[in-house]
């Protein structure tokens, strides 16, 4: 299964984030899927990179012009696709993913995120969507989501279009599961669109 992976590239965080990423790159590697990354060789998105490579893993680098030309691109990727811009750069990544693992990252990160997520929400597709997050970071965003759905701002299927964990194994246990079909009704599309 070619799995994305969402994850930072800051180069501030704490080291416990980069060991992370290097041990959910080995997981991904010993159960035999292939990566499917952001394209860069600097903070998690490099350790996940080196470590499904010196597991014997298969890599898939998506990264936009401007960063190829900063010279952070993963030359070493199975197969490096350089895009255009961003926009382009998620698509890619999303057309070739048979399922997604966020890790503790950024913005961007949470923009990857929100993406696949609502797209799940909306039944666009049924891959499974997993967060990984050891610490707690990413808290704050479900007490978020939970104001969001007492507001009416979001319907139950927020909740199960996505797998909250804690641990590597039982993020891939997540990921290799068959996830829930998420169905909105025609009112619900309605809404969505609105």
């Amino acid at each position: 299964m070619n799995v994305c992976v969402f994850c930072a590239s800051s180069l501030n965080i704490d080291k416990k984030y980069i060991d992370l990423a290097g041990d959910v790159g080995a997981e991904l590697a010993e159960r035999g899927h292939t990566l499917v990354s952001g394209g860069a060789t600097v903070s998690c998105m490099g350790a996940i990179t080196a470590a499904v490579r010196a597991g014997g893993g298969r890599t898939i680098g998506v990264i936009p012009q401007v960063l190829v030309d900063v010279e952070v691109a993963d030359e070493e990727s199975d197969e490096l696709i350089v895009t255009p811009g961003m926009r382009e750069r998620k698509g890619i990544m999303d057309a070739r993913s048979d399922a997604f693992l966020v890790l503790p990252g950024g913005l961007g990160t949470l923009e990857e995120l929100f993406e696949i997520w609502s797209a799940r929400v909306l039944g666009i597709h049924d891959r499974p969507l997993v967060i990984l997050d050891p610490w707690g970071l990413y808290d704050p965003l479900k007490q978020m989501m939970n104001h969001l759905y007492d507001e009416g701002f979001t319907r139950p299927a927020v909740f199960d279009a996505i797998a909250w964990t804690t641990t590597v194994e039982e993020a891939f246990d997540r990921l290799e599961a068959r996830p829930h079909p998420v169905r909105p009704s025609i009112t619900e599309l309605g809404e969505a669109a609105g």
